[in-house]
């Protein structure tokens, strides 16, 4: 028998007992309504003690915040606040927490939804970025670590629900205004560029009678989140093909036996950052009767992001290619380098390359969400239908103009990288001093590149009905229902290369201006009037060059080197995913009070999930640049079984149990039907995977609580998950034309587990003198341990996606009257992250200790001043790559964030 099978008869018959017992019991306690348990991470002890009341009373295991009053949320993103929860982790993105990950599991596994509708994303895959959503509008986020039948399938490591206001159960202010500046310190250095944006949000809920009420609410929001990153772009691991003049091929730059790897190259890149998000959020419940209720609700969110780009790119292909690592390691006078691990970290090269390159990105993201829900109840039956209707919008452009340095005398340059140390790069030749120059060399890489025109479109409708028939005796209700969706996500991109006057190109052969390679033949200086340089703190780095790039741009290609009619569309990444869902449940609900000496509740169930997709794409044909459509189909069906149960012993004990089968589907892209090859050795090529299943497991859950005084518990919870199969990329050989590609592609791997413990602590002082007991602390620890492991780098793995193996977070806080504060620290240990824009970009995520502080001052009833301070150390973010601390992935120095505002409440 295997594990999956131990594990799902160990769920039935934990079913089978729970549901006897219940049966033998004379005398059943009254059901409760399922509720869900908040943890409140902010806010006043009146908070904190209602949160243990809900988190006592609910019988599965879920984590939550709850914001009772608008606006109540600090933190900038929803992500911030989610991540405080046990168990649960942020990536950052732009220095801002974006993506969550929990129980060790990374985005992908994560299921987002609102008012517990599935809900479309602007991402290529089909993860939630948590800054989308303004944590104004928001009433509370559940975080469902444990499945149950009427849940919506697909989170495997979480569901995590936003709740929006409902305003007829509101009994706040009518009016919330709230403003204020934010500062972000991370800029400081970057000329010309101010730091200081702002937030702001107003609020009305008006109620028209007793049965009829609406809830508006807006949002606008400013960062100027500017920051410096230093990235490496990987190591070459492979032999090197012979350089000219050299003997050996092998890269063995030591005479060990082994071949050492060497750095594609290195990259200084300073991101002026402006992004501005707006947002509105209404709402409309009417309820007439007892019997009846409607509810309306519609979220829109709109990010606009431009970010301009100063970089620097140092070494390029030193010691790959047709270089070869001898010549430029070994052979070259004065030439010197340091191993680590076989793989050079440190060097000073002479004849190395700088290049400097102007860029502008700009992004800009929508989302629309709405939904229609209505509830009718009489006698035993309770029949809720839903309706909902969300769209996702991204276009995003990337344009840059490349220019190489000429240097004046024999030019040399040393780098550093290594472990525990800022990255470094020395030269022996000012920047600026030396002439900037576009010319020869493919446009691709020394000529002006705009990769815009990218279009992502994701569009999901969905509907639902649920029935409850209440029972008498100790089964307290039945429920089943249905839900279909229909969801499809399509991506286009335009792309074209430009070279320097007097020819302008759009991607066709002009042999006035290019070679028969696509190589430029004009190459032209940028005038030095149109270029500035500028040094930065936190690295020991030469000057960036920085300027306006439509000028620059101007003077090498002319008037229309942007010019959006110059696109050709780029056929290997255009792509569309149509993938239809049905599914139909049904759940039975318990309660007796007479088991084993305490109150029992739970419920027992199955989901079915039905799963068809058809992907579009365009493979390229072996041996040409000629491109061929194709459609895949595919279909699957999942039968999920599900139980939970509650013990509650009296006095504050609580054990739970849950026992469930969980899915979650592929990333959507990676479901697309496109494959590209190279036309030149060694034959590699990259695609999707129309075929994949889902990411499976049969997960395992037990909780113990004891609330051991108001607003007081501690908490110590196991779980286990027995991994069936999950979806990770690697490389595959396939054969066409008699030519044998290596194709990097997401596969399913084979199974494993994945278990941790999260143990949670919060109390006020209360046994400490009077004044003091104003104190209090909430906290929690969590850790994680898996023998599953991404598929690359196939020689040593990295671990999965997400898996830190600790995680902690400890806020003191104090509450005495007008004044609160809250100093929150927050740990991770190292963890493997998608750093790019499908998966398998993989790096990992190194340590991370962050230190914030905020507080409060209520003036009086109607006013109220907040200030918040985050990363208050500075900690920089440090990525790495092939699991080698010393091969840098990015090194990110965000700074820190200042916040104040005013909250106005009538």
């Amino acid at each position: 028998m295997t594990r999956q099978s131990m594990l799902l008869a160990a769920a039935s018959g934990l079913s089978l007992l729970a549901v006897s017992s219940a049966a033998w019991a004379q005398d059943a306690a009254p059901a409760s309504d399922t509720q869900v348990e908040e943890v409140v991470v902010t806010g006043v002890r009146k908070s904190l003690r209602d949160a243990l009341g809900v988190k006592q009373g609910s019988d599965k295991v879920v984590e939550a915040i709850s914001a009772k009053d608008i606006g109540q949320l600090p933190d900038v993103t929803i992500a911030e606040s989610i991540a405080r929860l046990p168990g649960v982790n942020a990536t950052r993105d732009r220095g801002n927490d974006s993506q969550a990950v929990v129980r060790g599991l990374g985005a992908r596994l994560v299921l987002g939804t609102i008012n517990n509708r599935e809900v479309a994303s602007s991402e290529p895959d089909r993860n939630v970025r948590w800054e989308v959503y303004p944590s104004e509008v928001v009433q509370g986020v559940q975080v469902y670590k444990s499945q149950s039948a009427d849940l919506i399938a697909g989170g495997v490591a979480a569901t995590i629900n936003i709740q929006t206001i409902d305003p007829l159960d509101y009994r706040g202010p009518s009016v919330v205004l709230r403003a204020g500046p934010v500062y972000y310190d991370g800029g400081k250095d970057i000329p010309n560029y101010g730091q200081t944006g702002y937030r702001a949000s107003g609020s009305f809920v008006h109620k028209f009678n007793d049965d009829l009420a609406m809830v508006l609410g807006l949002t606008s929001q400013k960062q100027k989140n500017g920051y410096v990153s230093f990235q490496g772009w990987g190591w070459n691991d492979s032999n090197i093909r012979t350089p000219v003049g050299a003997s050996d091929s092998s890269g063995d730059l030591n005479n060990d036996g082994v071949a050492d790897a060497t750095p594609w190259g290195l990259q200084l890149e300073v991101k002026k950052l402006e992004q501005k998000r707006d947002g509105v959020s209404t709402g409309l419940q009417w309820k007439p009767t007892d019997s009846f209720e409607l509810k309306f609700d519609a979220l829109y969110s709109n990010i606009k992001i431009r970010e301009d780009q100063d970089q620097a790119v140092y070494a390029r292909n030193r010691g790959n290619w047709g270089n070869g690592n001898q010549w430029d390691y070994t052979q070259a006078p004065g030439a010197s380098y340091i191993l680590v691990n076989n793989a050079v970290v440190a060097a000073t090269l002479p004849g190395a390359s700088l290049t400097s390159i102007l860029a502008r990105y700009t992004e800009d993201k929508t989302l629309f969400a709405t939904g229609l829900n209505g509830k009718w109840n009489k006698d035993q039956w309770t029949i809720v239908g839903d309706l909902s209707y969300s769209k996702a919008e991204r276009e995003n452009n990337w344009r840059a103009v490349r220019m190489d340095a000429s240097p004046v005398t024999p030019f040399v340059l040393s780098y550093d990288v290594r472990a525990g140390r800022k990255p470094t790069v020395t030269t022996n030749q000012d920047t600026l001093s030396m002439a900037q120059t576009s010319w020869n060399g493919k446009a691709s890489d020394n000529g002006g590149q705009n990769d815009g025109l990218e279009h992502l479109n994701d569009e999901l409708v969905a509907g639902a009905l649920d029935f409850t028939r209440d029972l008498q005796g100790t089964f307290k209700s039945l429920q089943f229902g249905f839900r279909v969706s229909d969801r499809t996500k399509d991506h286009s991109q335009g792309q074209w290369f430009v070279c320097a006057n007097p020819g302008n190109l759009s991607n066709i052969y002009d042999p006035s201006v290019q070679d028969q390679w696509g190589n430029c033949q004009q190459s032209k200086v940028v005038p030095t009037n149109l270029l500035s340089s500028y040094t930065v703190g936190g690295f020991n780095v030469p000057g960036v060059i920085t300027g306006d790039l439509d000028a620059v741009a101007r003077s090498l290609y002319g008037d229309n080197a942007f010019n959006y009619a110059n696109a050709r569309d780029n056929l290997a990444q255009r792509w569309k995913v149509n993938e239809k869902v049905g599914e139909a449940y049904a759940k039975l609900n318990f309660a007796t009070d007479s088991f084993a000496g305490s109150w029992l509740t739970g419920n027992v169930g199955v989901r079915v999930v039905t799963t068809k997709t058809s992907s579009d794409g365009y493979r390229q044909d072996a041996g040409a640049d000629t491109f061929t459509a194709v459609t895949v189909d595919n279909d699957y069906t999942d039968v999920l079984p599900s139980a939970n149960a509650k013990f509650d012993f009296g006095d504050g004990k609580v054990v739970r149990l849950g026992l469930s089968q969980v899915v979650a589907r592929p990333p959507l892209d990676e479901l697309r039907a496109s494959k590209t090859l190279t036309t030149w050795a060694p034959y590699t090529g990259a695609g999707g995977n129309p075929d994949l299943k889902p990411f499976k497991a049969v997960q395992f859950d037990l909780s113990g609580e004891w609330y051991f005084r108001p607003e007081a518990l501690v908490a110590l919870a196991y779980y286990y998950k027995d991994v069936d199969t999950y979806i990770g990329w690697t490389q595959t050989p396939e054969t066409y034309n008699g030519t044998t590609y290596a194709v990097a592609t997401p596969v399913n791997g084979g199974g494993g587990y994945i278990q941790g413990v999260e143990a949670t602590f919060q109390t006020p002082f209360f046994f400490l003198p009077s004044g003091l007991d104003k104190f209090g602390i909430y906290s929690n620890y969590a850790y994680v341990d898996s023998d599953l492991n991404e598929m690359t780098p196939s020689t040593k793995p990295l671990s999965l996606t997400g898996l830190a193996k600790h995680t902690a977070t400890v806020d003191l806080w104090y509450s005495n009257g007008p004044i609160e504060a809250r100093l929150g620290y927050k740990y991770h240990s190292p963890m493997t992250v998608i750093y790019g824009w499908n998966g398998s970009e993989l790096q990992t995520l190194g340590t991370e200790k962050t230190l914030d502080f905020s507080t409060s001052y209520q003036v009086n009833e109607m006013v109220q001043v907040r200030f918040q301070a985050n990363n208050l150390t500075n900690r920089a973010m440090r990525t790495y790559r092939d699991g080698d601390e010393n091969r840098l992935g990015r090194y990110d120095i965000y700074g820190r964030r200042f916040l104040m505002d005013v909250t106005v409440k009538f």
